[in-house]
């Protein structure tokens, strides 16, 4: 059958209704009736509500993987800006506690010097301060490197001193720098006067025990010493001028059998740690030499003897 003989109308039994035209202006007018009664009259509010209603469940199971990361997120945040914070407030107060020690130290160091430096007018010999450099390496000996040598007038055998009392002797002496040997060395003694009694004495280092005194030797197990008896120097060597502080009695173990009280004194110097010191100058050269002695008198001749 030619194509041109069909009818393109469709048969009575496949009729569709109205026109799609006429469909689409009876719905939009339609939507735009209920949209303004909507907006006037309220009508479909409690159908919204009610879809709502029955939709909130799913619409909060689904809203859960959202929240969730969220969550982690600010949490995640939170952590790091409290470290960050607190890597922050430990900084500051790490400088704080820097400065803090620094200002202690200073006024410690400045209380120091003003004590070194009315003792050493109270002095009656001459005296240099030296600041300590490092302690000498050898483990055996208690020794410290000052920096003062020969071309500030060092000699061996100047006693040294910091604010305290006492601290050890110059035993060596370079052209800018010198060895010190402390009183708490095995190989130092240093004759001291107990300022209670007024008994003499010499006090020997003792590197070892308390880590590091000083034992008063040679005292009688009857000796009239006492717990926190003064020991200054006595001046009887020549080396160290009298009354210096040197060290106080710590411990006195007399025992039956010994003859001979074990004596230990605390150094009245800071053994370990002093920074600023005083030499003095060797009290040898001060002392006046011995007048030499005068010449025998001739004996008289006798009475009437021939010439």
């Amino acid at each position: 059958m030619p194509l041109g003989t069909l009818d393109r109308t469709p048969p009575p039994f496949f009729k569709q209704g109205p026109s799609a035209l006429s469909k689409l202006m009876v719905f939009s007018a339609l939507s735009v009736f209920l949209m303004v009664a909507d907006t006037r009259l309220q009508i479909s509010q409690p159908i919204r509500a009610g879809i709502a209603t029955v939709l909130y469940p799913a619409q909060w199971l689904l809203m859960q993987p959202v929240q969730l990361a969220r969550e982690v997120g600010a949490f995640f945040t939170t952590v790091d800006t409290a470290q960050r914070a607190q890597a922050q407030a430990a900084e500051r107060l790490a400088r704080q506690a820097i400065k803090a020690g620094q200002a202690e130290a200073l006024q410690l160091e400045n209380a120091r010097l003003r004590q070194m430096l009315a003792l050493r007018d109270s002095l009656s010999v001459p005296a240099q301060a030296a600041e300590v450099l490092y302690d000498a390496a050898d483990a055996f000996t208690r020794k410290v490197i000052v920096d003062r040598g020969q071309v500030n007038g060092v000699e061996p055998g100047s006693p040294v001193m910091d604010e305290s009392g006492v601290l050890g002797q110059v035993t060596r002496v370079y052209p800018l720098v010198s060895e010190v040997t402390l009183l708490t060395d095995r190989d130092q003694a240093i004759p001291v006067l107990n300022t209670r009694t007024g008994v003499r004495g010499v006090a020997y280092g003792d590197p070892v025990t308390d880590g590091g005194t000083l034992e008063l030797r040679f005292m009688p197990g009857s000796a009239d010493v006492q717990v926190g008896d003064l020991l200054t120097t006595s001046g009887v060597d020549g080396v160290y001028p009298p009354g210096l502080p040197v060290a106080r009695v710590s411990r006195v173990q007399r025992r039956a059998d010994s003859g001979f009280a074990r004596i230990h004194c605390a150094p009245s110097a800071l053994a370990q740690g002093a920074r600023h010191v005083l030499i003095l100058s060797p009290l040898a050269g001060r002392i006046p030499s011995a007048p030499p002695p005068e010449p025998a008198a001739k004996p008289a001749s006798p009475k009437g003897a021939r010439k």
